[in-house]
């Protein structure tokens, strides 16, 4: 179910506008449109040895598990193209996500001239985050590469990282997965196979449709 704010705001609708342009715009390979977003996954150890399927009976798992801490996955989604990428990382800390906006830039998108970046509001999510991590020509070569729009405040459905997230959580991580390593080769399976048919968004919510099914969130205006 989507989160929306409870009453009218005017910042709320500003940057959903804002996004859902974005999402409109015609393909552009110098240009990239891409959805960054990121979760996380509880690792979890068997305490006895899972009994394997057999033909008439299922795989079988004992109740009793070991928790290995958590490790933090980032989904980088070019909706137009299905091209997707997946850090995994044993922090969420601003410097990861600094690490991860490198990664996108410099290895995925190496001949893009500026990459449209869609991603969620937070503290840990400005450019400055780059000036904490890196130095400040190689901080500002990164972000000059960056034109960033973020979702508004109880719109994380804005972000299609989300849904690619959503179908990861459902067909890799819906298992006890007892190490980052393991963690990592489930991920890159995964990708693998997802890669093979490069599924595609067809994002169709409009600016004009929100302004229909949403006008509850448009300020009304005082009398000039």
């Amino acid at each position: 179910m989507y989160c929306l704010p409870g009453k009218p705001s005017a910042e709320f609708v500003c940057a959903m506008e804002d996004v859902l342009d974005v999402y409109h715009m015609p393909y552009d390979a110098k240009r990239p449109i891409v959805c960054l977003d990121e979760t996380c996954k509880q690792l979890v150890g068997e305490t006895r040895q899972p009994l394997s399927m057999a033909p008439g009976c299922p795989a079988r798992f004992h109740h009793e598990y070991v928790r290995n801490g958590v490790a933090n996955l980032f989904m980088m989604l070019e909706p137009l193209t299905g091209r997707c990428h997946v850090r995994v990382s044993q922090q969420r800390t601003m410097r990861d996500r600094a690490l991860t906006i490198k990664e996108l830039v410099d290895i995925h998108y190496p001949e893009a001239e500026t990459i449209t970046l869609v991603m969620d509001n937070l503290s840990t999510h400005k450019k400055a985050a780059l000036y904490e991590t890196f130095e400040p020509e190689e901080a500002k070569r990164i972000a000059d590469k960056l034109d960033i729009h973020y979702t508004p405040k109880h719109g994380s459905w804005l972000n299609m990282a989300e849904i690619g997230l959503s179908i990861l959580s459902r067909q890799c991580l819906d298992r006890r997965i007892a190490s980052i390593q393991v963690l990592g080769k489930h991920v890159k399976a995964w990708l693998k196979q997802r890669l093979e048919t490069a599924p595609t968004i067809d994002w169709r919510f409009s600016t004009d449709d929100a302004r229909i099914k949403l006008k509850r969130l448009y300020p009304s205006l005082l009398p000039s």
